[in-house]
C-alpha cells in the first residue's frame, strides 16, 4: 500500500476556492437562463390597472399564444449550439477562467435589459436576445474543461469536476421558489435585474480570484503549485498558445472521441425526453396531473437527487482510480455502461409497473443515477487529450444539445403510436450507448495527444506516486 498516493496536509487550498467559484458560476448561468421561464407565469397573469378616471382595467405583461412563448423559452438552445467548438477553442486559446467568466458575464448583462425588451411587446427582437444569450451561455461549459485542464489533477478530477457541474442543478432546485417570492414581492422585472446583478458580482469575484495557470495566483502554496506541476497531464507551466490548430481528423475518426459523442449525446436525449415525456404519460395513463410550476416537490425532487449524488460519484470514481480498484478506462466505462443499464431497466420498469408512486420513484432514480454518467462523461475528454479537452468538450456537447433540443419533439413525434414505442426507443438508445461505450471507450492519453506518447507522458495516464496536498 505505501506506493499508492497518500493525503497531505489538509485545509482549504486554491484548486478547491477555484471548484467553489465554479460551483457557483453554473449556479448563477443556470438561474440566468431559466430565469424567463421562472418569469413567465407571472408575466402571463392578469394584473388590475387603475386608469385616471377611476376605471379598473385588466392587463397583462406578456400577452402573446403559448406556441410563441414555447419559441422564446427554446431559442437560447439555437446560440446555445452553435458556440459549443468555439468556446473550447477560445477556452484553450485565450485561457478558459476568461471564456467562461465572459460567457456568464455576457448572459448577466442581457438579463438586465429583459425586461424593457419584454415590454416593448416585439417577440422578434426578445428571440434575438435569447439567441445571443445562447451564445455567450455556449461557450462556457467547454471553457471551463480548460480551466481544469491546469487546475485539477487526475487524483481529484471526477470529484472538482462534478461538484462544479452540480452548481446547474442545485439551481433548478433554488431558483424557482426563489424567483417565485421575488416576483410576489417586487414585480417580475426583478427576477432578471437580480439573476443579472449577481451575475456580474460572481463575474468580478471570478475574475479577480481565479488565475488561468496555477503559477499566476499569487496566493497559491509553493506546496500546491509543485503537486499541480508534479502530477498535471497538460503542464501548468505551459504558457497559453496564441492560437491552436486542432487535429480534426483525429477527433472524428479516434473511436474514444467517439464512445464520448455517443455517451453525452445519449444522456442528453434521454434525460430531457424523460423530463418532458413522463409528466404527459402520467396524465395520458393514469389521469395523473404532476405539478411543472417548477416549484412542485416532485418537479425539483429529481434535481436535487442528481445534484447530491454528482459529488459522490465524482468522489467514488477518483477513489476507485486512485486506490487501484480499477484502471481509469475501467472507470469510465463501469460508471456509464452500468449506468445506462440500470437507467434502461428503470425505464422498463415506469412503463409496467402500473403504478402512479412507481412511476414516479423510477423517475427520480432514472434522472438522479445521470450522475454517474457525468462523473465519467465530463472528465473522460481530459482522460484522453489534456490539452485537447475543452475543444472535444465543445465537439460533443454540440451533438448533446443538439439531442437535448430534438428530445421533446420526438418524443411528442412516437407517442402518437402509442407509449410503448416511446419508451422502447429510450431505452433502445441507452443500451446501444452502452454497448459502444463499452467496446470503443479510453481512459488513457491517446497517441494523437500531444505531447507524442513516450514512457514518461503515459505515466501520467496513471495514478501518481507523489503525496496529494
Amino acid at each position: 500500500m505505501d506506493n499508492l498516493p497518500r493525503r497531505g496536509p489538509t485545509g482549504l487550498r486554491r484548486r478547491h476556492l477555484v471548484t467553489f467559484l465554479a460551483f457557483l458560476g453554473f449556479f448563477t448561468l443556470n438561474s440566468l437562463r431559466s430565469n424567463f421561464v421562472d418569469a413567465i407565469e407571472p408575466m402571463t397573469t392578469p394584473y388590475n390597472v387603475t386608469l385616471d378616471n377611476g376605471t379598473v382595467v385588466e392587463k397583462v405583461s406578456f400577452n402573446f399564444e403559448m406556441r410563441v412563448v414555447s419559441h422564446v423559452m427554446s431559442s437560447s438552445f439555437y446560440g446555445f449550439g452553435a458556440t459549443q467548438i468555439l468556446g473550447g477553442w477560445l477556452g484553450a486559446c485565450l485561457g478558459g477562467s476568461r471564456v467562461f467568466g465572459v460567457g456568464v458575464a455576457f448572459t448577466a448583462l442581457f438579463s438586465l435589459v429583459m425586461p424593457f425588451v419584454v415590454n416593448t411587446g416585439v417577440v422578434n427582437l426578445l428571440i434575438a436576445i435569447r439567441v445571443i444569450q445562447g451564445l455567450f451561455e455556449g461557450v462556457t461549459y467547454p471553457s471551463i474543461i480548460a480551466v481544469w485542464s491546469r487546475w485539477a489533477p487526475p487524483q481529484e478530477r471526477a470529484r472538482l469536476v462534478t461538484i462544479a457541474f452540480s452548481g446547474s442543478y442545485f439551481s433548478v432546485v433554488v431558483s424557482p421558489p426563489v424567483c417565485r417570492f421575488i416576483a410576489n414581492t417586487l414585480g417580475w422585472p426583478f427576477i432578471f435585474y437580480t439573476t443579472g446583478i449577481l451575475g456580474l458580482i460572481w463575474c468580478a469575484v471570478w475574475w479577480t480570484v481565479v488565475k488561468d495557470k496555477p503559477e499566476d495566483d499569487p496566493h497559491i502554496s509553493t506546496e500546491e503549485l509543485k503537486y499541480l506541476r508534479d502530477n498535471l497531464d497538460c503542464g501548468p507551466n505551459d504558457s497559453i498558445p496564441k492560437h491552436i490548430i486542432y487535429p480534426w481528423d483525429k477527433f472524428v475518426t479516434s473511436l474514444p472521441v467517439f464512445s464520448i459523442v455517443v455517451a453525452h449525446t445519449c444522456m442528453s436525449f434521454g434525460f430531457i425526453s424523460l423530463v418532458v415525456g413522463v409528466p404527459m404519460f402520467l396524465r395520458d395513463t393514469y389521469n395523473y396531473q404532476l405539478d411543472t410550476s417548477r416549484t412542485g416537490l416532485m418537479s425539483l425532487l429529481p434535481y436535487l437527487v442528481l445534484a447530491v449524488l454528482m459529488p459522490v460519484a465524482g468522489t467514488l470514481a477518483d477513489w476507485l482510480r486512485n486506490s487501484e480498484v480499477l484502471t481509469t478506462t475501467q472507470v469510465r466505462k463501469t460508471f456509464i455502461c452500468s449506468t445506462f443499464i440500470i437507467q434502461a431497466i428503470l425505464i422498463l420498469l415506469a412503463f409496467h409497473i402500473n403504478s402512479v408512486n412507481g412511476t414516479l420513484v423510477c423517475l427520480v432514480l432514472v434522472i438522479g443515477l445521470s450522475a454517474f454518467v457525468w462523473a465519467a462523461c465530463s472528465v473522460n475528454h481530459l482522460d484522453i487529450a489534456p490539452q485537447h479537452a475543452s475543444a472535444l468538450m465543445g465537439f460533443s456537447n454540440t451533438f448533446a444539445s443538439v439531442a437535448g433540443f430534438l428530445g421533446p419533439s420526438l418524443v411528442i413525434f412516437f407517442m402518437r403510436n402509442g407509449w410503448k414505442y416511446t419508451f422502447y426507443i429510450i431505452i433502445a438508445v441507452h443500451l446501444i450507448a452502452a454497448l459502444l461505450y463499452w467496446a470503443f471507450a479510453s481512459g488513457e492519453r491517446q497517441r494523437w495527444a500531444p505531447p507524442a506518447p513516450t514512457p514518461e507522458s503515459e505515466s501520467l495516464s496513471r495514478p501518481q506516486r507523489s503525496h496529494i496536498v
